[in-house]
């Protein structure tokens, strides 16, 4: 097992919830809580990390960087603005 483990308890569980748990762990032979834990693993391995403050400048700047080689007159915005007008 890992090193040191927690303990949680669920309250209000909606009981389809539960017994659609129930039933996965009786398929799966494991415990109910065993069950939920693998869910919860599961349903956590599948939300990307959160960028660092410096990842998200650092994408920033080379859209910034890309963007600055871009220059409209002020004809291309006009056109622009009215390009799909009747």
């Amino acid at each position: 097992m890992r090193g040191s483990v927690a303990a949680i308890t669920l309250k209000n569980i909606p009981e389809p919830l539960y017994r659609q748990l129930k039933a996965s762990a009786v398929r799966h032979h494991r415990s109910l809580n065993r069950e939920a834990i693998y869910r919860l693993e599961q349903a956590l391995e599948q939300v990307p990390a959160e960028p660092t403050t410096d990842a998200l400048l650092d994408g920033i700047r080379r859209v910034r960087s890309g963007a600055a080689s871009v220059y409209l007159t002020d004809a291309d915005l006009a056109g622009a603005i009215d390009a799909g007008r009747p």
